[in-house]
């Protein structure tokens, strides 16, 4: 099976990818066969509080709270428009990955207003906590992990409704990259009712649904994506650095093909459901 485009992907651009290298990522998408890709750079207008990051990010934090910096788009763009220069047999595409768009709809809107962007992701990162925010990883700290996971599902349907211009969500299972090792392991059986509901509004807004390969998705949460009325899917490696670009991919392909759906005309489009 041929690798789907990877439309997750970060580059130096992005405030946490110490390592990204946008033009040696497009370099190995055309030795790996990838047809396209999305660089999704990080656009987080919401401080929360860095835990672990303050080792690699410490400039950002004050007082324990990372405030992330804003997307150069002027050096992102001609950084796009190298590549694609350098790269003609790759179909290359602009995007962010916007943190909690709901919370930021003016700054957002700024943003798309440009026409700058052509793949937008909506992605849910951290949860109030406090007189904060939080991600996952320091949400588990003091918080049992499934209430926590089950505030996370119930603020996607409101972040659905209260953003425009996106393309797809990203990482519905965000949280289950930090789930703790103690305890009962994560399912999503636990958590049916409330992914259901979720993925129902994701589809209602029109959205794809990402199929994000860094955590590989159970299977029966895009089961029930098809089930709630989810017609599309995109593919994401969330890459970071050159050495994480497509992975997963083919096995997220194949999951997704078992499940009904189908490339689309470009390569990268969405995937979508078979009749």
């Amino acid at each position: 099976m041929a690798l789907p485009a990877d439309g997750h992907v970060h580059s130096q651009w992005s405030w946490d990818a110490r390592f990204g290298d946008m033009d040696a990522t497009c370099a190995r998408a055309v030795a790996l066969g990838i047809p396209a890709v999305a660089f999704t750079e990080h656009v987080d207008f919401t401080p929360f509080r860095a835990g672990y990051l303050v080792d690699s990010v410490g400039p950002l934090v004050t007082d324990g709270i990372l405030t992330a910096p804003p997307l150069d788009v002027e050096g992102y763009l001609e950084s796009v428009e190298r590549c694609r220069l350098a790269h003609p047999e790759l179909r290359i595409l602009t995007g962010m990955e916007v943190g909690q768009p709901h919370r930021h709809r003016d700054e957002v809107a700024a943003l798309l207003a440009t026409g700058a962007f052509e793949r937008i992701l909506g992605s849910l990162h951290v949860l109030p906590d406090g007189d904060a925010f939080a991600e996952p990883f320091e949400l588990f700290r003091h918080r049992p992990a499934d209430p926590a996971y089950r505030e996370y599902l119930g603020e996607i349907p409101l972040l659905v409704a209260a953003s425009e211009g996106l393309t797809a969500l990203a990482h519905i299972d965000y949280p289950v990259r930090s789930w703790p090792e103690e305890g009962v392991p994560f399912s999503p059986a636990h958590f049916e009712e409330e992914l259901r509901f979720a993925l129902r509004a994701v589809a209602d807004g029109e959205l794809a649904l990402e199929i994000n390969t860094k955590v590989p998705l159970d299977p029966a949460i895009l089961g029930w994506w098809r089930e709630e009325g989810g017609r599309r899917v995109t593919f994401g490696s969330d890459a970071h650095e050159p050495e994480a670009l497509g992975r997963g991919l083919a096995d997220a392909a194949a999951l997704a093909e078992a499940q009904g759906f189908r490339p689309d005309r470009n390569p990268e489009d969405p995937w979508i459901a078979a009749v």
